[in-house]
């Protein structure tokens, strides 16, 4: 598991635009699985992650929003699509796009969920990297997670309305 004192370096990893980054976690989050290409770009041994919260690679600054946003879609039976900014062991980031989707039992109940991330396209990362850095700016103003989550909502919100877009259509409208 990522140890606290482990800092972002402002390093970029990449990864090859023919590999799939690819983890399966339960309804909590907590990853089961986790392929060669996700332990490789993360720098994490199996055994470090399997049990662990997908959170362990969770960059500090990405918008909880857009967590958020994630987990609703998700525990309501949707798929969806995201641009993710990940911290590796080393303190490397990882820009992805990431598709995730629930797992379902055949009773139709979630049991898990399951995310193939792709590398993104770096014009698409450009656009979101600076509304993602304008969010994480809204965040850190604020000293409980609700509170800066609700700010950054807003925030989020209008630029959505300005763009008169979902945040799936502006994921879909800032690359691929």
């Amino acid at each position: 598991m990522r140890a606290p004192s482990v800092v972002p370096t402002g390093v970029e990893r990449t990864f090859g635009d023919d590999e799939i980054i690819v983890s399966k976690t339960d309804t909590k989050g907590r990853i089961a699985y986790a392929n060669a290409v996700f332990l490789r770009v993360s720098g994490y041994a199996e055994a470090d992650v399997v049990g662990q919260p997908h959170s362990v690679i969770r960059h500090p600054e990405m918008p909880r929003i857009i967590f958020k946003i994630l987990w609703e879609t998700i525990q309501a039976g949707q798929e969806i699509f995201a641009y993710i900014n990940n911290l590796a062991a080393d303190g490397a980031y990882y820009w992805v796009f990431a598709h995730v989707t629930p797992s379902f039992d055949p009773a139709g109940s979630i049991v898990g969920y399951h995310s193939n991330r792709r590398s993104p396209d770096r014009a698409a990362v450009r656009s979101i990297d600076g509304l993602y850095g304008a969010l994480h700016a809204e965040e850190a103003k604020h000293a409980r997670p609700a509170d800066a989550m609700a700010a950054s909502g807003v925030l989020l919100a209008a630029e959505l309305a300005a763009r008169g877009m979902t945040y799936d259509e502006f994921v879909w409208s800032v690359g691929r």
